[in-house]
This record gives C-alpha cells, sequence and structure tokens, in this order.
C-alpha cells in the first residue's frame, strides 16, 4: 500500500517561481519518455529517458489525428477581504452562496455578518473545517463585486501579494466561463500563436471546462491515501467535444484538470457500458487518481511541476510511474527548472504496465 509519505520529494525553495517569465511560451519543457511513444530509443534499466527541451517543441511531438484537451476556465479574483478577515472562495452553491476558506475561521461563527470594503454585507451560513465558511453575499452580482474588489488568488508558496500582471498572466489565453479559484497552470504556457501551431499539425484542439477548486490544490492531511477526502468540483465534456475525442488518434491533455476531466467522463463511460474513451460529462467530479488506476482517455500529459505530496504528483505518478517522476523531478531540480504554478512543464506519457 502506498502513502503519503512516498510521494515527498526534496525542493529547493529557490526553484519556487514567484513571477511568470516575460514571455508565455519562454518556458523549458522536460520531455519525459518512460516509453518512446514513436519506437526507436531503447529504454535501458527501466530508467525514463529524459529530454531538455522548450514548451514550443510541444508542436514537434504531435502527430496528425491527435486531439489536444485544455481547460477553458477562467480565474475570479477571489480573495478578498472582510471585516480584517481575508477570504478565498473555491466553490459555489448557486449564484449568492459560496464555501471560502479563511485563515481566522475559528474566530468566525455561524451567523455573523461580514463585511467587504465597499460595505457589501456577507452572511455565515455554515462551518466545516474542511470546506471553511458558507457565505451568502448580499449584492447583485458576485462576480461583478469579485472584479471590482477581490484579487486573484495566488498560491501561497508565491509568498506575495497579486500585481497588475498576474490579472491578465494568471489567465489562460482562452479562458471563457468564470468559475475557477486557481488558474489549470499548463495552459499558462501556450500563445494564440501557439495555438495555430497545433492545428497546422494536423492536431485538434478540444476546450472542455473544470472549474478549479479545493479537489485540485487541497494537501493531503492523511497518511493513508484511502482517508482523503477530494472535494467535489464542476466538470464538462459537451456531446460534440466527445464525439472529437472518441475518434482521437491520440489524447493529449494539457493540465491535470483536463485530465481528471477526461477521466471522470471516461469513467461515466465504462459505469453505462459505453464502447469509447469518454461519454458526454457535465456535473461534479471527486476523482482521486493515484498509482494503479487504469487511464481509460488520456495517452499523452503536458503539466507543471507539482508540489510534493500533493494529489497532482499522484496523479503524474500514476500516469507515467511513480520512480519515474521522482527520477525526473531529480533532474528538474539538478538543472534547476521552475516549479508550481508559474514555472516550467513537463511532458509525460503514458507508462504501458
Amino acid at each position: 500500500m502506498l502513502h503519503t509519505s512516498d510521494f515527498d520529494f526534496e525542493l529547493p525553495p529557490e526553484l519556487i517561481a514567484s513571477h511568470p517569465l516575460h514571455d508565455r511560451d519562454a518556458s523549458r519543457m522536460l520531455v519525459v519518455l518512460s516509453s518512446p511513444p514513436l519506437g526507436g530509443c531503447p529504454q535501458g534499466g527501466g530508467k525514463p529517458v529524459l529530454q531538455d527541451k522548450h514548451i514550443r517543441d510541444f508542436i514537434s511531438f504531435l502527430q496528425p489525428g491527435d486531439v489536444v484537451v485544455f481547460n477553458n476556465s477562467r480565474v475570479i479574483p477571489a480573495r478578498f477581504d472582510a471585516d480584517g478577515h481575508e477570504i478565498t472562495l473555491h466553490t459555489s452553491v448557486n449564484d449568492k452562496d459560496w464555501w471560502g476558506l479563511c485563515k481566522k475561521f475559528n474566530k468566525i461563527n455561524v451567523g455573523d455578518t461580514l463585511t467587504m470594503v465597499d460595505g457589501t454585507t456577507l452572511n455565515v451560513l455554515d462551518k466545516d473545517d474542511e470546506s471553511g465558511l458558507l457565505l451568502h453575499f448580499n449584492c447583485d452580482n458576485v462576480f461583478d463585486l469579485l472584479n471590482k474588489y477581490g484579487k486573484m488568488p495566488l498560491p501561497p508558496y508565491m509568498k506575495r501579494d497579486e500585481e497588475t500582471e498576474d490579472r491578465e498572466r494568471y489567465q489562460t489565453v482562452y479562458a471563457q466561463p468564470l468559475g475557477s479559484m486557481a488558474a489549470p497552470t499548463a495552459g499558462l504556457h501556450f500563445t494564440d500563436e501557439l495555438l495555430r501551431e497545433i492545428e497546422k499539425a494536423g492536431a485538434k484542439i478540444v476546450k472542455v471546462t473544470l472549474h478549479v477548486g479545493a479537489g485540485t490544490w487541497m494537501p493531503v492531511k492523511t497518511e493513508n491515501l484511502n482517508e482523503h477526502k477530494m472535494h467535489s468540483e464542476w466538470c464538462c465534456i459537451t456531446d460534440e467535444q466527445a464525439d472529437i475525442i472518441n475518434n482521437a488518434k491520440r489524447v493529449i491533455a494539457v493540465g491535470t484538470t483536463s485530465m481528471r476531466t477526461l477521466e471522470s467522463a471516461s469513467r461515466l463511460a465504462k459505469q453505462n457500458g459505453f464502447n469509447g474513451r469518454v461519454q458526454p460529462i457535465c456535473q461534479t467530479t471527486d476523482i482521486f487518481i493515484t498509482p494503479g488506476y487504469k487511464f481509460g482517455a488520456v495517452d499523452v500529459l503536458l503539466t507543471n511541476f507539482h508540489l510534493p505530496k500533493s494529489t497532482l504528483f499522484m496523479l503524474v505518478s500514476a500516469f507515467a510511474g511513480l520512480d519515474e517522476m521522482k527520477t525526473a523531478y531529480k533532474h528538474a531540480v539538478a538543472e534547476k527548472y521552475r516549479f508550481f504554478s508559474y514555472g516550467d512543464c513537463c511532458l509525460l506519457f503514458k507508462k504501458d504496465v
């Protein structure tokens, strides 16, 4: 049985990227060939073949008939102050009611009223140790309010406040439906030009949606993985998108949230006895992917470098192999790749089991 500590690794703090590079497509890309996708390049001793590339080289790994799947969710300026409390929203119950995390959680009680800087009041409807506070906003439009007074919810490891460039750079160029409290960060590397190059290479682009919430980034607090509770996040693949995906030569997921959306739709297809990679899906998912999981939809994954002992590092280890990923991350540290949301990325191929 695997434990949370099995997914730990050493990471020098100076490799954590606190700011984006000047150009989106300037990031480095570590290619991890746990089983070479095109034959040739034989493996030796079970160790992955590692190639130091750049995100612009992503195009050279595409084949005609591939489908590249992006998550198009748009980040909400979900962090704000109310009566001296910093609150970060993460899950919508309806238009006016949201769950949010708060640093001074224990000092707020159900029934309290909090006031934002413009005078808007929030009623505390409920409390939960995992989800935080359930807040009701007494306003016409929560999104309009947050656009005026909210801040981009940068991860705490950046150890800084929002800056002007974050409004644009902590957002993919193709972001559309509002709903995420963190960016689907693998997509941050892509420019409009790079998206056009994907289609010129004979691949198709599909933009699914998963609104990033606590399920994606909440830390694992238990040593036994079976005891970790994944928060639900809303995801959607339409009928038309499912048809394109099911006719793909290969499916390439850009980001772990795209991966989780695709594999949630694959799980649904298996449950219904559907003969295809995915079924259309528009519902919440709490899928938790760890080593031993049988992938049904995704062949290739482009993703950033993730935190030690995180559900995301567990996911990539399930996809490409735990030993392979530890080797790859050790190489990334030695070569001073930039880690986490504003960092570099790696291209992974599904390990044949």
